[in-house]
């Protein structure tokens, strides 16, 4: 029996597999829309596979060389300027892609709507945002405030969409992993919460967004991920780059080779491959399993803070991993595999 299971799963992951090279081909002939009749469901029994979540792991890596690469990139770059440069250089790799690979960007106002929307909650609002409220919030309450998306998400979803399933399991993983977080930076930063409450509640309304940002997306599916990638970075740069022309004056500026380094990697590696795999995530795994990165990425950002920076090893390392873990565990693991585990108790 258990060669039958073996059997039926490999050719139910053939098929998925043969699925998606159709919806690729598809897309590449329509600039990067496929069939909506073809377009694989996330929450389907059995679907997910390991491949799955090591894309998941692939976005918590791009997305966590975030913190050591702005903190680098700001040092002699304005945000404003910084976030609309990265912006620009994802979006100019990700079109020569596109155009190696032979698909178009669509031109059709319906799919720039889309894109527009897209970026302004799941990037350029809330960065704008936090980066703003990070004058005012140390960066530890910053990091705790912002790990909040997944409860977030879930809420939202239990209480508004019903898109997927919402599971106690799930909210108890979401609460984990923040502890995770929270262990990770550690208690004593929670002693400055509420001396800047403006601040500290425009960061939860950025996550707000986020987790806003991980459901919308999902009515993005129908298009190749690399296309909504590349339009949306392209919007998002765009929309600033008068913004940095005026506020910052660029040509007046003078960053360092290591800002202009730190922009480049950002833009390609975090901005460019980050958010293609985001939407990726979002359509094999649902919006509950993506923001399970959220957690992931932060004992990444803190190995590579220690590595990149040389900040110090957080004493409470170990717990907060721990914690973070089971949280991740508790947010991705599939329904029947927790009812299988449960019967044989």
């Amino acid at each position: 029996m258990r060669a039958n299971a073996r059997g039926a799963n490999q050719g139910a992951e053939e098929h998925s597999e043969s699925m998606t090279q159709n919806v690729l081909k598809q897309g590449a002939k329509t600039g990067g829309v496929p069939a909506p009749a073809i377009t694989p469901t996330p929450s389907a029994p059995g679907a997910r596979g390991w491949r799955d979540y090591a894309l998941l792991l692939a976005l918590a890596c791009c997305w966590s060389s975030t913190y050591p690469l702005t903190k680098i990139g700001l040092g002699s770059i304005p945000p404003v300027t910084f976030i609309s440069a990265r912006s620009l250089v994802a979006a100019a790799f990700l079109l020569v892609v596109l155009r190696i690979r032979g698909i178009r960007i669509p031109t059709d106002i319906k799919a720039w709507k889309l894109f527009a929307f897209q970026q302004t909650i799941n990037s350029t609002i809330p960065f704008l945002v936090i980066t703003w409220a990070q004058l005012y919030v140390p960066a530890s309450n910053t990091v705790v405030l912002a790990s909040t998306t997944p409860i977030f998400a879930f809420l939202i979803t239990w209480a508004i969409t019903r898109h997927e399933p919402a599971s106690l399991l799930k909210l108890v993983g979401a609460i984990l992993g923040l502890a995770g977080t929270i262990a990770i930076i550690g208690l004593d930063a929670l002693s400055g919460f509420g001396k800047e409450i403006f601040a500290e509640i425009a960061i939860l309304l950025a996550t707000v967004s986020f987790a806003c940002a991980t459901i919308f997306g999902l009515r993005l599916s129908d298009y190749d991920p690399m296309v909504v990638a590349a339009g949306s970075l392209l919007f998002g740069g765009t929309v600033l780059l008068p913004v940095a022309l005026i506020v910052d004056h660029p040509w007046t500026l003078h960053p360092t080779a290591q800002a202009l380094v730190a922009t480049v990697v950002m833009g390609i590696f975090s901005s460019a491959f980050g958010l293609m795999l985001f939407y990726m995530c979002l359509t094999r795994l649902g919006t509950l399993t993506t923001n399970a990165q959220g957690y992931l990425r932060i004992p990444i950002g803190v190995a590579l803070s220690v590595i990149l920076l040389g900040e110090s090893v957080p004493s409470n390392l170990a717990l907060g991993l721990v914690l973070v873990m089971a949280g991740v565990a508790a947010m991705t693991m599939p329904a029947e595999a927790v009812k299988r585990w449960l019967r044989k108790l």
